[in-house]
């Protein structure tokens, strides 16, 4: 993958963008859920404000390098 720089906030849009369209493809409640709370109001917050929360722990654990996405095939 190659390196791209985003803000915070952008990052936050990108993951809802992915979300957004991934439900538009599989009409998952669960997603769509998701989506729901992770709106943003007209202030700026989040429609769940533990979502933001999350999120920024999420950044962190990246940043901390201690996310590993690596798919593991048990044998």
């Amino acid at each position: 993958m190659s390196k791209i720089v985003l803000t915070e906030e952008q990052a936050y849009l990108a993951m809802y963008a992915f979300l957004e369209e991934y439900y538009e493809l599989t009409e998952s409640d669960e997603i769509g859920g998701l989506l729901g709370s992770m709106s943003l109001l007209e202030d700026g917050d989040t429609a769940d404000s533990a979502i933001l929360e999350d999120w920024k722990t999420a950044i962190n654990k990246v940043i901390e390098n201690k996310v590993n996405a690596k798919l593991k095939l048990n044998k």
